[in-house]
This record gives C-alpha cells, sequence and structure tokens, in this order.
C-alpha cells in the first residue's frame, strides 16, 4: 500500500523545506524536552491539565490522573492509542478486540468493556477525547496521533464534567496548535518489518489575525506473521495516514476562533490467532500447535486490509467575556467508515469432519461499518474571590449501521492433509452477503455545573467542591437480518418475521463531592465521590436484538498530591473503593459444527453489585541535573457477580472483569546531557503486567508480560546559520523480544491465543526550526 497520496505529498513537502537547510530529513523535535533536561537547577517541570475544563496545575487538581506529554509519547516511540497496550499508564489497560486491531478496547480500575465494543448500538465506558471532542466508536482510535501536545487520563468516574460513557474514566488527547510563528517539524524514519515514517509538522507566520498550522504523516509496516498464501498480505500489518489543516482567528486578545479539518485512514491486518494446546475435537495435522509466538502462520488464506477512513470538523470559539468569567464552545462533526477482513483464526475452524471429508473451512470475518456524529457543547467558566465554577450545556447525536458475512474460503481435499483456496465467487457460506444488518441512532442531552468554594479562613487551605450533571439518553434502532432473511421471533408461541427494533430512553443524576486540604504550598491531600455510567443498548449480533440496560459505578477516592526536596522529588498516590452495579456482560453461541459461521451474542445485566477497589501511585526523581526516573504502580481488585446466560437457561454464571491486571506497574530513566552545542538524551521504560482475563464469560488467563522500550538521540545539532536543527534518534519497542499472550481463550478447539508484537526497531531523522 505503498505510493500514496500522503507518502508522496509529506515527502515532496519534508523534501522542499528541508532543502532550504541544506539537509535530509531526521526525529521527532521535542520542544518540552529542552526545558525537562535540567530538573536541578529549576525542579520538575509544572504539567497543566484541562481534566477539570479549565487550565490547572496536575499538582493541584483534586483526582487521579496520569499524564504523558510529547516528549514521553516520543521516548516510547507512540504512534497511535494502540501502542499504549504496553502498559506505559499502568491504570489505562488498552487492547484490540479479539484479533482485529480497527477497534480497541480501553479500560481503567477494571471498568470500561465487558462486551463486544464493535457494534452500532452500545458503547464504552471509558470515553475518548480529541481536543473536548468525544470519540463515539471504538472504530477510528487506532488511527496515528497527529502532533500531540499531551494525553491525559483522569481515572475513576467523570460523569459530572465528561457524561454518558465515562463510568471507567476519560482520555483526553489534546493537540498542539497554531502558534503564528513559523515552525518547521519533519520527520523520516526506517525500521525493522519494512516500516517508513514521513511526518511534517509546519506552523506558518501569523498573517493578519489568522495563523494556521498543517499537520501530515504516514506510518507503515508490512506484518510480523508471515500468511503463506502467495500475493496476500501478512498478518499484524499496518498503514496509518492523516492530514490536519488547523486555522486559528484571534481579532481581539480576548477573543479567538479555532477551526480545524482532519482526515485519517488506518489500513490493518488482523493478529495472527495460534493454537496452544490440543481440545476433544479432532484436528487436522496441518492445524500445528503453536505454544511459542509464530513467524509464519499454519495455513494460507485470502486477506486484504480492513481500512477505516475518518474526518471531522471542529470549531472552538474561546471567548473572555471579562478577567473573570470566560465563555467556550466547541462544534463538531465527524464521519467514519470501517471495513473489516479477518480471516485471523483459521486455526480454530481446522477440525476434522469424518461425515463430510471434503468440507469447508477458514471463516472470514468480514463487515462494514459507517457512522456520522455532531456534538455541541457550551462552557461557562468563572471565579470570583472564594469560588471557582464551571456550568455546561451538551448535546450528541449518531446515526450508525452496519453487516456482516462469514463465509469460508478454504476447502479440505477429503482427508484433511491438504486444503485448496477458493477464489471469491466460490466462498461457502450460509447465506448470500450480507448475513445480518443492523442500524442505530443516539441522542444524548446534558446540563451540568461544579463549583469549588475556598473559605477565608485557615490560609485558605480548605477546599469544598460539588458538581452534578442531569442526562438523557435515547436510543433506537433495528435488526433488520439475520441469516440473511427477516429475524424470526418467538413470544408467547407465536413465531413471527420481522425487523426487531428497540426504542429506549434513560435518564440520570451524576453527582460528585471533593473535599482537599492544602497545608503546605507543595502537599495536598483530597478526598472524593463521584458517580458515572455507561449507556444501555440492544446486541445486533443477536437473534432477536435483546436490549439491555445501562450500567453504572459509584467511587469514593482518597489522595495525596506531594512535591518535596525543592521540587526535585513528586509523588502521587490515590486509593479507590467503587461499586459496579447493572454490568454488562456477553454470552457467546458455540459454533456448531458443520453449522452456520454467524457468531451469536447476547448481553445480559449482572445480577447485583461487583466491588472494584486499589491503589496507585505515580513517582518522579530529578536523581541530578542530568538524570529522571520515574515510576508508577497500579493495583486493581475487581469482583462480578454472577449474571444470567440466555444460552443456559438463563442460569446464573460466573463472569469476570476483561484486561484488568491485578498488578501493573512501570519504570522509565531518561538522562539527558549536553554535549557542546548539543544533547545526548537516552530513554529506556520497562512496563509489567500480571496474568488478567480476556473474555468475561472465559476462566482462562492471559499471560504475565514484562515489555522495555528504549530510545537514544543526539539532538540539537545545529546545520548553517538559518537556525535549523537536525536530531538522529534510534528506537526500540519489546527491545528484549519478550513474548507473551494478550488473549487467550479455551473450548472444544483447546486453548488458544494471541501473542504480543516482536521486538521492533529503527532510525529517525529529525528537522525542527
Amino acid at each position: 500500500m505503498k505510493g500514496n497520496f500522503f507518502t508522496s505529498a509529506s515527502g515532496l513537502a519534508i523534501t522542499g523545506l528541508l532543502a532550504l537547510a541544506g539537509i535530509a530529513p531526521a526525529a521527532h523535535a521535542q520542544d518540552t524536552q529542552a526545558q525537562d533536561s535540567k530538573p536541578a537547577e529549576t525542579g520538575l517541570v509544572e504539567v497543566i491539565v484541562t481534566a477539570q475544563k479549565r487550565e490547572t496545575n496536575l499538582q493541584k487538581t483534586p483526582i487521579a490522573i496520569s499524564v504523558m506529554r510529547s516528549d514521553d509519547l516520543a521516548n516510547r516511540h507512540v504512534q497511535s492509542l494502540s501502542d499504549l497496550a504496553d502498559g506505559a499508564i499502568p491504570a489505562l489497560r488498552v487492547a484490540p478486540f479479539f484479533a482485529r486491531s480497527s477497534a480497541l478496547i480501553i479500560n481503567t480500575r477494571g471498568i470500561g468493556a465487558m462486551t463486544d465494543a464493535n457494534q452500532p448500538n452500545r458503547d464504552q465506558g471509558v470515553g475518548v477525547y480529541v481536543d473536548g471532542v468525544y470519540m463515539g466508536r471504538a472504530q477510528g482510535l487506532g488511527t496515528a496521533l497527529f502532533d500531540i501536545d499531551r494525553i491525559e487520563v483522569a481515572r475513576g468516574p467523570q460523569g459530572t464534567l465528561f457524561g454518558r460513557n465515562t463510568e471507567g474514566g476519560a482520555v483526553s488527547i489534546v493537540t498542539k496548535k497554531p502558534s503564528g510563528t513559523y515552525k518547521l517539524n519533519a520527520t523520516v524514519g526506517v525500521s525493522n518489518y519494512g516500516g517508513q515514517r514521513e511526518e511534517l509538522h509546519l506552523d506558518l507566520p501569523a498573517w493578519h489575525d489568522f495563523s494556521a498550522k498543517i499537520d501530515v504523516l504516514n506510518t507503515s509496516r508490512d506484518g510480523t506473521v508471515k500468511n503463506p498464501l502467495a500475493g496476500a498480505p501478512d498478518f499484524n500489518a499496518y498503514d496509518k495516514r492523516g492530514a490536519r489543516l488547523s486555522v486559528r482567528w484571534a481579532p481581539r486578545e480576548d477573543l479567538s476562533v479555532n477551526y480545524a479539518y482532519d482526515t485519517s485512514r488506518d489500513a490493518t491486518t488482523p493478529y495472527y490467532v495460534q493454537l496452544l494446546t490440543k481440545g476433544s475435537y479432532p484436528m487436522s495435522p496441518l492445524a500445528a500447535l503453536q505454544p511459542e509466538r509464530a513467524t509464519v502462520g499454519n495455513f494460507g488464506v485470502p486477506l486484504q486490509y480492513s481500512v477505516g477512513d475518518t474526518k471531522g470538523h471542529l470549531l472552538t470559539v474561546d471567548w473572555s467575556l471579562n478577567d473573570k468569567l470566560k465563555f467556550k464552545s466547541i462544534t463538531s462533526y465527524r464521519e467514519l467508515t470501517q471495513s473489516q477482513y479477518d480471516n485471523g483464526s483459521t486455526n480454530l475452524f481446522a477440525y476434522v469432519l469424518t461425515s463430510a471429508p471434503t468440507s469447508t473451512f477458514g471463516r472470514y470475518s468480514l463487515a462494514n461499518f459507517a457512522q456520522n456524529q455532531f456534538s455541541q457543547e457550551f462552557q461557562l467558566v468563572g471565579k470570583t474571590d472564594s469560588l471557582t465554577y464551571i456550568g455546561g450545556l451538551f448535546y450528541y447525536q449518531e446515526s450508525v449501521n452496519d453487516n456482516a458475512w462469514t463465509p469460508n474460503t478454504l476447502k479440505w481435499n477429503g482427508s484433511s492433509t491438504s486444503y485448496v483456496v477458493l477464489s471469491e465467487d466460490q466462498w461457502v457460506a450460509s447465506n448470500a452477503f450480507p448475513d445480518r444488518a443492523s442500524h442505530a441512532r443516539a441522542h444524548s442531552v446534558g446540563a451540568y455545573g461544579q463549583a469549588t468554594w475556598t473559605p477565608d479562613f485557615a490560609n485558605k487551605m480548605m477546599h469544598f467542591t460539588v458538581g452534578g450533571r442531569a442526562s438523557q439518553d435515547h436510543k433506537s434502532g433495528s435488526l433488520d437480518l439475520v441469516n440473511g432473511a427477516l429475524p424470526v421471533v418467538t413470544v408467547d408461541g407465536v413465531t413471527t418475521s420481522a425487523v426487531q427494533t428497540m426504542d429506549k430512553t434513560w435518564s440520570r443524576f451524576d453527582p460528585l463531592v471533593i473535599a482537599s486540604l492544602t497545608p503546605t504550598a507543595n502537599l495536598d491531600f483530597y478526598a472524593k465521590w463521584s458517580t458515572g455510567s455507561k449507556a444501555g443498548g440492544a446486541n445486533s449480533r443477536s437473534l432477536t436484538y435483546r436490549t439491555f440496560d445501562p450500567e453504572s459505578v459509584s467511587m469514593s477516592e482518597i489522595g495525596a498530591k506531594t512535591e518535596f526536596l525543592n521540587r526535585r522529588v513528586r509523588f502521587n498516590i490515590a486509593a479507590f473503593d467503587g461499586d459496579y452495579k447493572d454490568a454488562q456482560i456477553d454470552f457467546n453461541a458455540t459454533f456448531a459444527v458443520g453449522g452456520s459461521n454467524r457468531a451469536t451474542l447476547e448481553t445480559t445485566n449482572a445480577t447485583g453489585t461487583g466491588k472494584t477497589s486499589g491503589f496507585e501511585t505515580d513517582l518522579t526523581a530529578a536523581i541530578t541535573r542530568y538524570f529522571t526516573v520515574s515510576a508508577s504502580l497500579a493495583r486493581t481488585d475487581i469482583t462480578l457477580p454472577q449474571a444470567p446466560n440466555p444460552f443456559a437457561n438463563n442460569a446464573l454464571t460466573t463472569v469476570y472483569a476483561i484486561n484488568t491486571p491485578r498488578s501493573t506497574h512501570s519504570l522509565a530513566m531518561d538522562y539527558n546531557r549536553p554535549i557542546g552545542e548539543m544533547t545526548f538524551r537516552a530513554h529506556l521504560d520497562a512496563n509489567f503486567a500480571s496474568p488478567y482475563h480476556a473474555t468475561s464469560s472465559d476462566a482462562a488467563l492471559a499471560d504475565k508480560s514484562a515489555i522495555v522500550n528504549a530510545r537514544l538521540a543526539l539532538s540539537d545539532i545545529a546545520v548553517g546559520n538559518g537556525g535549523y536543527k537536525v536530531q538522529v534518534s534510534l528506537w526500540s519497542r519489546n527491545l528484549g523480544n519478550e513474548q507473551h499472550v494478550f488473549y487467550k481463550g479455551s473450548g472444544s478447539l483447546g486453548n488458544y491465543g494471541i501473542f504480543n508484537e516482536p521486538r521492533t526497531y529503527g532510525l529517525d531523522l529529525n528537522v525542527k526550526y
């Protein structure tokens, strides 16, 4: 998938611009890192966040929050949210949906998505926001990140300020805005597995009251597991491209209007699913067990890239009505389409049927998904001598539709010792395309307010915050096709064939209470209670479009934020205890041997109340003038009540929280030292996680993990007298080539799983001005 528009455009632009400096392109510039390289002289750099809809100092924000800045992302070679799956932020868990990296599952504190988040009429429990805009679907979250200033992860329910689908927390991605001065940041890179990378970030000089910024990027890599079918792409390949134009109009000091348009294309192939141990089904001798990470698949299968195309408009207005009152408007419209071509789990269907020795197999999961969304938010942020407050109104609507088909693409020769690849017109399925189709619409409105009072006594060391949000969600939709025909439903002994619909409205109020104490300038304590929820919906993989109710979380939290030794050490800790009610749980119907390939799921709400509790710590220390160490630890204990299993006469069944290791921790070391006019930079991080469940109804545990990433860079290399500087960097992800199964399942076929990526490494060249 080379030779595309973005490759050509970014390559030409970089080449042309860098020709001004008489050099070739090079790696990602670190504007903020230069400030961080002198911790002993100035203390640790102050971190500004907007997790409470206003700019605040991280240490003065009374919630548990993790921040990764642009230099942190560059050091770890993070190009998309999926790269955070290594555990760089221990309290945040990111995983693909099964073998499909085209959709991401995001959890914090054991809460987020216990279910198939791929579907049109269901949501995740951790909200993802880009420049204040809620991203409504799990699809599209794996796109390449543009020029990022920081990623904030607010842990625990954020229902008051962020609203629906933030019961577990909120991930806020903040991009860099036009500065009005000429800046260039251009990168080209190469890596193993045929990887290449080109990025251009160009800030243009202000013209009258306008300033503009252009971001163009392309990053691609071949697969890490070979597909034996000649001419077909390999497993776990990607090709990510994007462009963004940002324009800022500032006619007065108190008014700015920012418009941005972005477009991205995220093309991926699925992970390769391996058989780890044998089950009770007789398997073909070709379906070899692969208990170690494979480099070549057992079967050559038809495969093509799953392609996600996203684009969107954003209009933000910031208006200072006076020195104590600000108004903000965030208006956004976005579109998303996602195709799915998943033939990564052929091993799971390579069983032998003595009654049908020339049967077909090689289940190809095909789907099309389309969504559009509009959102509008108004904010009023103010302060008095003793009060800070925010009030807001929010509106969101979306329209989504999908369809799916699962034909077989391979055929046994009669003895299961060889097979043939079927041409597309020979693919075998129970029904014509599409086998399943549905559509859904959602409307959400909310009004919120939050205020913090600092009474004028005891040196103003006490702060009391209250807030609340009233919201209403309306969802409607229909299951249009099942098994290629109208759904067949039996109610009270009467069987009918008809489109199955749902139309439901839910209203709720999410309160928040915080009490905090600041006995010294560098010591803060807080206690917090808040709630959040995830919307209800309907399961489009159900035979009947069965509906399910919202789930909710109520959580108490206490924490401390400290700085000492002249701000050379920063230590934050939070402990939490929460109730998890009506958790939405998926149950799978086993594929009938020789029968339909279509996956059938039903979703029910767990009975009773689950519990989640634990603690998180973050430490950063400037050991010397040039050497900084950071460490984070998260401990989560979560239990869920039993849930009724529709495939077992609604018998109460034990279920598990997914993607939630009991213990996760990370350690990072950064060494930045001037060498003449240049700077040498070294980074090393290690990320660890204990075993966890990958599906809510399977007792199998994924492996523990230990991932090490590293980067070496020589930066600030002056070229000529024009102000251009070059950086050369060498990086590696999973430096030790550690292997672990991050998704594990069990059944009659045996234990199966998906391994993490092998070691990747590369060289980047960057130029900046």
